[in-house]
């Protein structure tokens, strides 16, 4: 393990922790209170506020502004232009910083380029948000969400491959690319046989 690298473009405040071998691209700013951690890439043009907790080997790409209030856990992938948001009904004219909306993306989870969170909502786990939704709920474990508003189509394994499942009810599938296997209960996805 090395130390971060950052690009003489960025700008990285001082008391900003940043874990061994992650890397600050062009034109970055990872503000003071920032904790990042360790094997994580943050792309051109990033910015990440002061109340944000990030986890080890996420992966930001280019022009993702991560907001105070925001978590990111473990393996967390941030498509490029994706929009975090921290107030639910801003006003130029009224200061609303006591207001702001919690934000948490559970490990594993992806967040498809171009997709919006409206602050306040929980991503699951390995939960994958495609390109250009609008989430403005809780997304659950391994749901497949996409649309404006984002709506669940299906599911999807950790390995990132759509599960041959229906939308809810009882059933069972395996991962195309793993053979991983997955049992669905209603409305709830799980893996068999984990305890992750």
């Amino acid at each position: 393990m090395g130390a971060p690298t950052i690009h003489p473009s960025a700008i990285v405040d001082i008391g900003a922790q940043l874990g061994d071998d992650t890397k600050v691209w062009h034109f970055s700013h990872v503000c003071a209170g920032a904790r990042i951690g360790a094997r994580c890439s943050l792309g051109q043009n990033v910015y990440v506020g002061n109340d944000v907790q990030i986890g080890d080997n996420v992966k930001i790409q280019n022009n993702v502004s991560v907001y105070d209030a925001v978590t990111l856990e473990d393996d967390v992938f941030c498509g490029p232009s994706m929009v975090f948001t921290n107030v639910y009904n801003p006003r130029a004219a009224v200061t609303r910083k006591s207001e702001y909306r919690r934000t948490l993306v559970r490990s594993g989870a992806t967040l498809g380029a171009n997709c919006t969170l409206v602050c306040g909502v929980t991503v699951g786990r390995y939960a994958f948000v495609g390109a250009g939704a609008v989430v403005q709920r809780d997304v659950p474990e391994f749901a497949l969400m996409v649309g404006v508003p984002a709506r669940r189509i299906g599911w999807m394994s950790r390995h990132g491959e759509r599960l041959a499942l229906p939308s809810s009810g009882h059933a069972e599938a395996a991962c195309p690319a793993t053979g991983e296997r997955y049992r669905l209960d209603g409305e709830t996805l799980s893996l068999c046989n984990s305890s992750t």
